[in-house]
């Protein structure tokens, strides 16, 4: 029985993560990943930063607390999702409240619809009732996945989507 589980990322995550941020890249379609490329020791720094941009500490004035998740079937990680706490003016123009990325040796298998709602959910209970997503024009899956989680297009621009979750305590996202 396949078992998925999003969990926070923790000093004590294992190498398993850092294989899927490898596989990953760099990113693409507008979601970051700067860990793609570090050694083994730079990782567990990079899970500390993450910790810590979560509870919002030493961040750069442009950033947010943000909160990485990890997508794991039976224990293996599938994806990423980043959970911003609040939002800023350029994250209104471009980023928006949740990224998420399934590693690519995991696509087409229904996880990005699993994370998103997920990850909505603890939008919720974080306080957040209304969500914004942007992705590219061109970026099919992540719009397709985004508008089954509920998102509504507010508009096309500059080559952006931007989608609007809101969330309920009794609404499908958080049933």
């Amino acid at each position: 029985m396949e078992e998925l589980k999003l969990t926070e990322a923790v000093i004590t995550d294992d190498l398993d993560i850092l294989q899927m941020l490898r596989e990953i890249g760099p990113g693409e379609n507008g979601f970051h990943n700067n860990a793609f490329n570090l050694s083994e020791m730079e990782f567990s720094q990079w899970l500390q930063s993450q910790m810590d941009m979560a509870k919002g500490i030493n961040l750069n004035p442009e950033y947010v607390p943000m909160t990485t998740y990890w997508l794991r079937r039976n224990g293996y990680p599938v994806g990423i999702s980043k959970l911003r706490h609040y939002l800023n003016e350029a994250l209104l123009k471009i980023g928006g409240h949740i990224g998420f990325c399934i590693r690519p040796t995991e696509r087409g298998k229904g996880y990005a619809n699993e994370i998103l709602t997920r990850t909505l959910k603890l939008a919720l209970q974080m306080g957040i009732k209304k969500v914004l997503l942007t992705c590219a024009i061109e970026n099919t899956a992540s719009w397709k996945t985004i508008e089954n989680c509920g998102g509504v297009l507010e508009k096309t621009e500059n080559g952006e989507r931007y989608y609007w979750i809101e969330l309920h305590l009794k609404s499908p996202m958080t049933s």
